[in-house]
């Protein structure tokens, strides 16, 4: 598996991926314009670019760190990986001034998860800044602004009666979406803990811990993947594969600090396990858990091993059981990687119970991918 093209390719997707065209930009003009329908803005940091950004960001940091601690000896594999660093960095900054001189909109909550990429990189600023007195000043002021401004939007942003976001505001009901604990938690823990924001990171736990005790299937232990609180109902298939995935993610990066850990690492364990009961044979996951001899599903298989490989560093998980299931997963995912692009990915769902059976490369799977798959620079 050449991990050079799959950073190639991601820093490729990450500024081409949903841009659109002239024939998109007619289409979505006569829709709204001449018929009067509503229409999807161009979401430059839509959540399969952030998923894209945040893959790159942690790969870079494994680079890094494989150039500090010695782990790269010949002189020119050092010179490659410090190439791939400046192109990470390059497309990252692109992808964030690209937003920036738009005015920094924010459509969807889906758009924090880019923030957590900007968050890094203001604090990776600050750093530069502290050992190069003013150096970085201008650059960390504009991320600044950009995580300040994402912080304001999603502590104001709808919810329902327990405190739940509400996955779009303004729609006709109380939608609590799966998708939203893995696309806020992140960030707003994060950012609470890099401002000493403690609401933020008790926002972040409380979004959880309400799915966890309204979203549930209550045989299975398996999420739904959604419920709307006002009719105490639950929608979406029992164990859809990615719905798993984003509350893995969003309890796995709320580990980093005491506060987290004390509230939701038990649960986090529990859910781990309950997954785990589903790895197919192969190392896979589906893209319904449950559905052993249905398709794989490498955008599940992925973020799941995310999350596994963020618990067993952090010593959440514990034991070789979790990082025995942690290799066969990525290693199932790394034989889906072709030409820098990750196949067998479910296509992008369309709201509770749609999710279209089309199959191929998709960023939500190149992604997590970045943060999973073995750091192999050869040719």
């Amino acid at each position: 598996m050449n991990k050079t093209l799959l950073i190639e390719n991601g820093c490729k997707e990450l500024m081409s991926y949903g841009v659109w065209d002239q024939k998109t930009r007619l289409k979505r003009f006569v829709k709204k314009t001449v018929f009067g329908r509503k229409a999807m803005p161009e979401d430059l940091i839509f959540w399969p670019t952030g998923l894209l950004a945040d893959g790159l960001w942690h790969c870079r940091a494994d680079l890094v760190g494989m150039c500090e601690d010695g782990r790269q000896e010949k002189t020119s594999d050092n010179g490659q990986t410090l190439e791939e660093i400046q192109r990470i960095e390059n497309a990252l900054t692109a992808y964030f001034e690209r937003w920036r001189r738009k005015g920094m909109p924010l459509y969807f909550l889906d758009d924090l998860v880019a923030g957590e990429t900007f968050l890094e990189q203001y604090l990776s600023q600050v750093s530069k800044a502290d050992k190069e007195s003013k150096a970085g000043h201008g650059r960390a002021a504009q991320y600044r602004e950009a995580v300040d401004k994402m912080a304001v939007y999603v502590m104001e942003y709808a919810k329902d009666e327990a405190g739940s976001l509400l996955y779009r505001a303004g729609w006709d009901n109380g939608y609590v979406f799966a998708d939203t604990i893995g696309i806020v938690c992140p960030f707003l823990y994060r950012y609470g803990m890099a401002f000493d924001r403690q609401e933020c990171m008790e926002m972040a736990v409380k979004q959880i811990a309400n799915f966890l005790a309204y979203g549930m299937d209550g045989v299975s232990g398996l999420p739904y993947h959604g419920y709307d609180m006002a009719n105490g109902c639950k929608y979406g298939v029992i164990g859809w594969g990615r719905a798993a995935g984003w509350i893995l993610r969003g309890m796995s990066r709320c580990f980093l600090s005491d506060y987290g850990r004390e509230r939701l690492k038990e649960p986090f364990i529990r859910l781990v396990d309950q997954v785990l009961a589903y790895q197919r044979p192969d190392g896979a996951f589906s893209w319904q858990l449950q559905a052993l001899e249905g398709p794989k599903d490498t955008s599940v298989t992925g973020m799941i091993c995310a999350a596994l490989k963020e618990g067993i560093e952090l010593k959440i998980l514990v034991g070789d059981g979790y990082r025995q299931a942690f290799v066969r997963g990525r290693d199932s995912l790394e034989k889906s990687i072709h030409d820098g692009r990750v196949y067998d990915c479910s296509g992008e769902c369309e709201g509770f119970a749609q999710y279209p059976q089309r199959y191929g490369a998709y960023p939500w799977a190149l992604g997590p991918a970045l943060m999973v798959c073995e750091n192999k620079t050869q040719a």
